[in-house]
């Protein structure tokens, strides 16, 4: 860990570039346009990933540019999980500009998710019932995530007295980034393989290995606003309150006084860092599976958790 490949990132660069004109010929709608502009991409980049590591490179044009599209229905998911998280955090901006929800209204933004979703039903229904189903599974679980953080924030952590990789309000804390989260980024890596005609155990590999990427990534990101006071009033703020006795006492909510969050940075950080990394480590183990052929591709496999993880971590300088 903490090896950045530029093989890797020449790939990823080109692979985006090639995701950006998929886009563009595929989704003729300019408002989904405007909600995915300057995205990631980091879930069709697995995606393309995992079908590339299947092929080894080998597939035709023909089939490539069908895995791209392919991609975009979870694509498609997760830009409809950002415009409910929006508006559920009442954020105003999203990527340097006005939150869609606020261009167009909360009615309007609310409806609009819903022709999305269909959009991204119709593109993985043109790749097959399995594909098909994927998606519909995963927006479900990546819902079911959304709603179980709502409960969260509403329910009561008082008896709750510290957290810890056992404790019950950390075990909530993972099982709604593990669905709101990492379920898209397993289905991601799946439906490449999928979509590279793979069936049986691999296909679990490929699903393991993007959800333990999500969750990876989901708590980089979370520790990253953390140090940065940002985002304290999603699931993470009652977590965060239970981190230690004396943390107890910190008024952790809509936003963090900078200061106080430098006071506690090193205890949370440790906690982070320490379970980011052993996500990170679990897909890299998943990632040289003898069910996966060799390729340079398998070698991105096993470098992408940590060259992700990394360039989200930067932010704060630090690294895994």
């Amino acid at each position: 860990m903490g090896h950045q490949s530029h093989d890797l990132d020449t790939f990823y660069k080109t692979i985006k570039n090639d995701l950006e004109k998929k886009i563009t010929t595929t989704i003729s709608d300019k408002q989904i346009i405007y909600v995915m502009e300057d995205g990631k991409r980091l879930r069709p980049l697995l995606a393309s990933l995992s079908f590339k590591a299947c092929t080894r490179g080998n597939e035709t044009s023909q089939q490539y540019q069908k895995a791209l599209e392919g991609s975009l229905c979870i694509e498609l998911a997760y830009t409809v999980s950002i415009i409910h998280e929006d508006i559920i955090e009442k954020s105003k901006k999203r990527r340097g500009r006005a939150a869609f929800h606020v261009k167009e209204s909360i009615d309007n933004a609310i409806l609009f998710s819903h022709k999305i979703l269909t959009v991204g039903f119709d593109i993985a229904l043109n790749h097959g019932e399995d594909i098909a189903r994927l998606y519909a599974d995963s927006w479900d679980e990546t819902l079911s995530g959304e709603l179980g953080e709502i409960d969260f924030n509403k329910g009561d952590m008082k008896s709750s007295k510290e957290m810890s990789t056992e404790s019950v309000i950390f075990n909530e804390y993972i099982k709604i980034i593990d669905q709101k989260t990492a379920a898209l980024f397993s289905s991601a890596c799946k439906a490449g393989a999928m979509e590279a005609d793979m069936a049986g155990d691999i296909l679990k590999v490929f699903a393991d290995y993007g959800r333990e990427i999500g969750l990876a990534y989901q708590l980089a990101d979370d520790l990253v606003d953390l140090m940065k006071g940002k985002k304290i009033n999603n699931a993470i703020m009652p977590l965060i309150n239970k981190l230690e006795d004396k943390i107890k006492t910190v008024s952790l909510k809509k936003k963090t006084d900078k200061k106080t969050s430098n006071k506690y940075s090193s205890e949370i950080e440790q906690f982070f860092i320490c379970e980011i990394k052993r996500h990170v480590t679990k897909a890299e183990e998943l990632s040289k599976s003898a069910l996966i052929p060799s390729s340079k591709y398998k070698n991105f496999l096993n470098e992408a958790p940590s060259y992700l993880v990394n360039n989200v971590l930067k932010e704060i300088k630090l690294e895994v």
